[in-house]
């Protein structure tokens, strides 16, 4: 697990271990949230430390935490990724069909993929913890996948292939004005805006890559909300389980994900 500083370009290592892990959250407290074999594990320079949920099923890479400090996670109980919230003592089921795979949260209103009617196509959800309504807010003609709110939350982000291959849109919170911010030949996957509101940071595979695959050559790249001042940051061994979930710092200057060794 690796930090990079987006206004040094400095990157340092924060924790490596031989038993794969993925998917960093960063704490305001300064730890990290990580997936591995199936459980979730606090992160930090001292090594991973298990979080014991207390039920069985398979957490995977879609976890973070809510705006009060909970942890929200999927996992799979062999008919489908459901979401769940830790607060420290106990595990809820949030009431939601499955699968529904948590990705980012605003206030009292979430967002993620899901799969509903058993029509096996991705689109994009929110749903509002207060009054307990989901809401889909993209069609079912593409795959829509990693959705995470900007900092006003009046924006989802998102990437969507309904333009021929994966690329990073942007929509209101309400599905209205969906559109890709820019069209290139990459394969571009899971956008994080910062939480200053300055920077979206996203991970761009090859031209012609299915999906998000593991242990392959990816870019990391950042832009600005509007879509200018595109670049890449660095190359990297990593792909499913980099950067798939919220991963910037609190103040937006730094963000985490996993890179993989190619042994």
């Amino acid at each position: 697990m690796e930090v990079h500083h987006l206004d040094s370009g400095r990157t340092e290592v924060i924790w490596q271990d031989d038993m794969l892990f993925e998917a960093p959250n960063w704490h305001p407290d300064g730890w990290f949230l990580v997936n591995a074999e199936g459980g979730l594990f606090r992160a930090d320079r001292t090594g991973l430390t298990p979080i014991p949920l207390g039920f069985g099923e398979r957490c995977n890479n879609d976890h973070g935490f809510l705006p009060d400090g909970r942890i929200i996670l999927s996992a799979h109980d062999g008919t489908g990724a459901g979401m769940h919230i830790f607060d420290g003592r106990a595990t809820t089921r949030i009431g939601l069909p499955r699968p529904s795979w948590w990705h980012g949260v605003h206030g009292s209103l979430l967002t993620y993929p899901c799969v509903r009617n058993g029509d096996r196509v991705v689109r994009i959800a929110t749903y509002d913890m207060d009054s307990q309504v989901e809401t889909i807010l993209t069609p079912g003609a593409a795959h829509h996948d990693g959705p995470d709110f900007s900092a006003c939350g009046k924006h989802i982000w998102f990437n969507s292939d309904a333009t021929g291959h994966a690329q990073i849109w942007r929509m209101r919170r309400d599905g209205s004005d969906a559109a890709p911010v820019f069209r290139d030949e990459n394969v571009n996957w899971f956008p994080h805006p910062s939480p200053c509101g300055n920077h979206v940071v996203f991970l761009v595979y090859p031209p012609g890559t299915e999906g998000h695959p593991r242990d392959v050559a990816v870019q990391v790249h950042a832009m600005s909300p509007d879509g200018s001042n595109r670049r890449k940051l660095f190359d990297l061994f990593g792909g499913q389980g980099t950067m798939n979930v919220p991963c910037w710092s609190p103040d937006g200057r730094a963000f985490a994900y996993v890179r993989f060794s190619e042994r």
